[in-house]
């Protein structure tokens, strides 16, 4: 062989190939990379940078790699191959090796060696560079020499083992965002689909032919995986027309295929076309159908895929259809693989949003199940198991097993915490336990009302609307209600003062914890006295439904102190409360009637009514089959009416 080995440079030292330190090349990666978003942190930049001092104390395998080195660089194709080949034998897992080649200037010739037209270098160099792009540093030094833009032209070639040697080691090194977008930018994504398009899919016996297609789609399906870490990369994958060909794949029976398939789908599901088309694509069925399959990664890629497209009703609906249910109840029984367990808790969460799915869940006992998994589990499966507990107990059985099964003294613990997540989750479970009486002495013996309430200081506004929705019901079913609040110093100015929060869910939850303080009349007149009733009418113009109705409710219970109802009126609360009249929620008409009855009580209230035409409105309402609505617009018109015959009598006689 007479043809001459084409790189990039005549002659390569150790030092022409050093790597940049480890804090440069942090530094340009986020400078390269500050427009681009992930679904993960960059995994790989905290490790330290391993230094030789000296040649003393290293083994016989670093210097027989730098001996191999010098037949590397001589450009002669025969003892090229026959290096390589020696290269290959050592254990090039071991980071002995991995150091070796990265410190004696190897590195640059392998990825030189890729852009030569000898197919042996070629394939000889990326078997190489697929064992060792293993090892942190030497990805990062792969991308930093140019190596990710030789392998994704090498994508073109008609060689297939060529081809599939480029794209694993692609899948190596592409486990960072800047080698992410590389691949991207020089056309990487498209190829890497394209690997994807061939007829082997679904045969259970594969012929030769069938076979190699399988693995050049094993491949890419690799690669692809390592890329959809970040948004732009699954854009490019759906524009390429990944979507329907990971579909077809996701039928075959090949474990090997199925789990970088089926790993691509779930990074790429936190995306609303792409949890579109897992739906419409057919795929849930082979998802659920890949939960029972005996290879765990498998199995925990396919519950992750479905905690992502489970916010979705039709999805829950064909997670149940399809049988999904069981295989999530029995997968719960691998407790010690936390990370199986984290997407099997999130799958089982997201389905239990449905009604129908809780029913099941129940059948099969996971209730109990997971509240024997509440201790000592990480944060990440206590943020799931809570969040499915308490779309659980919305049900009051599911309730009851809760507290049978000592589930609310490990639910009050983890108000305690400090995880967002957790403790937004936590905060809704613990109010719907709290609807049941039973449940309440238990919540207010272990002082998770005070708890709660404390959670109304923490800054989140997430967390904040779920304390004081959890605080209703506390209120509403505790036994000396007006005393247990009157107990948490500084508590009702606390709850007074996030009325002038910005959000809307905040204001309509503190709007109904407000409601309940009020039904007490000495908290009543203490919230008066942190003004309650100027900060609820300067909320009054909302156009927000959900905050409406609680708002509505809190006027109304507010009226029953001292001279409320004419200060609301002072505050003008009234005329925008005649317009929630318009709206088409029948829960904001019947809690605005009941508000508009109470404030009638006051004449010039009743006046600014008369002139918004009220009267108008709520007539029609005085014949609702909801009593309450028609009993409190009729009330309001019998007010009005009323100041109107003293004024017509004081004026006529």
């Amino acid at each position: 062989m007479s043809a001459k080995i084409k790189k990039k440079g005549d002659s390569i030292s150790s030092e022409s190939a050093k790597i940049q330190p480890a804090s440069k090349r942090k530094t340009s990666a986020r400078l390269d990379d500050v427009s681009e978003s992930s679904s993960e942190t960059e995994e790989d930049e905290e490790q330290p940078v391993r230094h030789h001092e000296g040649g003393t104390d290293l083994p016989s395998e670093y210097w027989g790699i730098q001996k191999l080195a010098k037949y590397l660089k001589g450009g002669n194709p025969t003892a090229t191959v026959i290096a390589l080949c020696s290269m290959k034998d050592f254990n090039l897992a071991q980071e002995t090796c991995q150091m070796a080649i990265r410190d004696i200037g190897c590195l640059e010739v392998l990825i030189n060696l890729l852009d030569t037209e000898e197919i042996k270098c070629q394939i000889g160099s990326l078997k190489i560079l697929k064992e060792i792009s293993q090892n942190t540093l030497i990805r990062h030094a792969i991308a930093d020499l140019g190596g990710l833009e030789i392998m994704v032209k090498i994508l073109d070639s008609p060689d297939r083992e060529l081809k599939c040697l480029a794209a694993e080691t692609i899948a190596n090194v592409a486990r960072f965002k800047r080698a992410q977008k590389t691949v991207r930018q020089h056309g990487g994504i498209k190829r890497l689909v394209g690997l994807l398009d061939c007829d082997a899919v679904g045969s259970t016996s594969l012929t030769p032919y069938q076979a190699k297609d399988s693995e050049t789609a094993r491949c890419g399906a690799l690669a692809l995986w390592s890329c959809s870490k970040t948004t732009k990369n699954k854009a490019a994958i759906h524009k390429a027309g990944g979507i329907p060909l990971l579909a077809r794949w996701l039928k075959c029976s090949h474990v090997n295929i199925l789990t970088p398939v089926v790993g691509t789908l779930q990074e790429c599901a936190s995306m609303p076309s792409y949890r579109l088309a897992i739906k419409t694509e057919g795929m849930i069925e082979y998802l659920v159908k890949n939960l029972s399959s005996e290879h765990v990664e498998l199995q925990m890629h396919c519950a992750s895929a479905i905690f992502k497209c489970a916010e979705d009703k039709e999805t829950r609906d064909l997670v149940r259809q399809h049988g999904g249910l069981q295989p999530l109840s029995v997968l719960l029984a691998n407790s010690e693989n936390k990370q199986l367990l984290a997407a099997v808790t999130g799958a089982i969460w997201k389905c239990a949003i449905s009604e129908e799915n809780v029913a099941k869940f129940r059948e099969y006992k996971v209730i109990e199940t997971l509240v024997g998994l509440l201790t000592d589990q990480p944060e990440e499966v206590l943020v799931n198991i809570v969040g499915a507990l308490g779309e659980c107990c919305q049900e009051t059985v599911n309730r009851s097993t809760i507290r049978r099964c000592e589930g609310i003294p490990r639910l009050i613990k983890l108000l305690t915490g400090t995880n967002q997540a957790l403790l937004v989750n936590v905060a809704k479970t613990v109010g719907a336990c709290a609807t049941e009486p039973g449940s309440m002495i238990i919540i207010d013996h272990l002082d998770g009302v005070r708890l709660l309430w404390s959670l109304l200081k923490n800054p989140n506004p997430d967390i904040q609307a779920s304390a004081a929705w959890a605080i209703c019901p506390c209120i509403d079913n505790a036994k000396d209600a007006g005393e247990m609040v009157r107990s948490l110093v500084g508590g009702l100015e606390l709850v007074v003062n996030l009325l002038k929060s910005k959000n809307k869910e905040v204001l309509a939850s503190v709007c109904g914890a407000i409601t309940n303080i009020a039904k007490d009349e000495e908290n009543l007149a203490v919230l008066t006295d942190h003004g309650v009733v100027p900060l609820l009418s300067k909320l009054a113009n909302t156009s927000n439904d959900k905050l409406r109705r609680h708002l509505a409710e809190a006027i109304s219970n507010c009226c029953m102190w001292g001279r409320n109802r004419a200060a609301f009126g002072e505050s003008n609360a009234v005329a925008p409360l005649v317009r929630y009249l318009r709206s088409k929620d029948p829960s904001v008409h019947r809690a605005t009637a009941q508000a508009l009855y109470q404030l009638s009580e006051d004449p010039n209230n009743c006046i600014t009514m008369h002139e918004n035409g009220v009267v108008k409105l709520l007539l029609p309402m005085v014949g609702s089959t909801d009593e309450t609505l028609q009993e409190a617009a009729a009330g309001c018109i019998a007010n009005i009416r009323r100041l109107a015959l003293a004024t017509e009598k004081a004026m006529y006689g």
